[in-house]
């Protein structure tokens, strides 16, 4: 018999979820010696950290182990259905209000202080954000994956990640040539081809983020795809379901058929692929009792410090720039969506809060 919500013990659940994406990025990097080594040193800073959360805890304070960071919101890709654009959190030109790098570091610092293990750089184009990608570099104990659209890529970043384990470079991929060309633009797929190759040459992990729509699902859960991502030295498959954010792309979005399908193929291709580690969001959710945003398992720092439920929910009624992240997760916002039901509320899939944007809004008094 399934636990009902009430007795879901989300800190296990979170706990024991880090440890096993951990061990299967160690068992996924076995022949390569230097990652392995790196990974291994990881798994014991990601034990100690969840010590830490573990400790906090019992003192009833909540840390999730994961938070997401956009480092800049300048972008020079126009993705259809872009979320970020629709919401306007993506500019062409990046206002001079954003977070300096020595604001990123003490948040960085922080966190590895609160027991995060993971902090996903995303933006806009990270890579954007070369100051903020070298801070990351020094802080070897927590890992970063960064949400890339792989176009910034060059020598220099590839020596960086080279030299820095802790930064894994996370590309989007649509599918194959017409798919990804299609959504990001003519010759980006040969450019995420060409940084696959030399990643794999220099042993660097990598992996790929992959938006799930109507369109695409069954080619990107596909083996000969999944197979060909391999076989080019890929880690880590995400996949994200499409959130439609703006008028005519409800189309794209998968429905319960699709979902369930979508489930089923990463719990098989989990057994039958160890050697790469598969994520599915929110499609994992669904074993935590609800969304895990605002603080119940992550939580969104925008490029300008103010703190979010997640990147589609952008509402903040904090900012880190005059405060902490600790106090950012007892904020009346993040209460109010923890504590009020709405991250448990059924909804048609993709994002809760974005579905139920008007009751977050309430909470605002917007």
């Amino acid at each position: 018999m399934e636990k009902s919500n009430k007795e879901f013990d989300i800190q296990q659940y979170l706990a024991n979820g880090v440890e096993k994406l951990v061990s299967e990025a160690v068992r996924a990097t076995l022949k390569n010696p230097a990652e392995s080594i790196f990974m291994a040193k990881f798994a014991a800073s990601a034990k100690r950290a969840s010590a830490k959360r573990k400790k906090l805890e019992q003192q009833g304070e909540h840390i999730p182990p994961f938070l997401i960071a956009s480092i800049t919101s300048k972008c020079n890709l126009h993705c259809a259905g872009c979320y970020s654009r629709c919401n306007d959190a993506t500019n062409d030109n990046a206002p001079t209000c954003q977070l300096t790098s020595e604001q990123w570091q003490k948040i960085f610092d922080e966190a590895s202080s609160l027991g995060i293990s993971f902090i996903l750089l995303a933006g806009g184009e990270p890579l954007l954000r070369r100051d903020v990608i070298e801070t990351a570099a020094k802080n070897k104990e927590i890992l970063f994956p960064i949400f890339t659209n792989g176009t910034f890529l060059d020598d220099k970043y590839i020596k960086l990640f080279d030299k820095c384990r802790n930064l894994v470079p996370i590309m989007s991929i649509e599918g194959e040539k017409e798919q990804t060309d299609s959504r990001r633009g003519e010759g980006v797929y040969d450019k995420l081809i060409s940084n696959m190759q030399t990643l794999h040459k220099k042993g660097v992990i990598f992996g790929v983020s992959i938006t799930v729509t109507t369109e695409n699902i069954e080619k990107v859960s596909s083996d000969a795809f999944l197979q060909k991502l391999s076989k080019l030295g890929c880690k880590a498959v995400i996949f994200v379901e499409f959130v439609p954010v703006n008028e005519g792309s409800q189309h794209l979005a998968v429905g319960d058929e699709q979902r369930e399908y979508l489930a089923n193929e990463t719990a098989r291709l989990r057994e039958q692929m160890p050697e790469m580690v598969f994520v599915s969001f929110p499609g994992d959710e669904k074993s935590s009792g609800g969304c895990l945003a605002a603080g119940r398992g992550f939580f969104h720092i925008n490029s300008h410090g103010g703190a979010e439920p997640c990147p589609f929910s952008p509402y903040s009624d904090i900012n880190v720039k005059d405060t902490s992240l600790r106090q950012a997760l007892s904020s009346d916002l993040f209460r109010g969506l923890r504590e009020g039901g709405l991250l448990n509320d059924d909804h048609k899939g993709g994002c809760v809060l974005y579905e139920k944007r008007s009751a977050v809004q309430q909470l605002l008094g917007i």
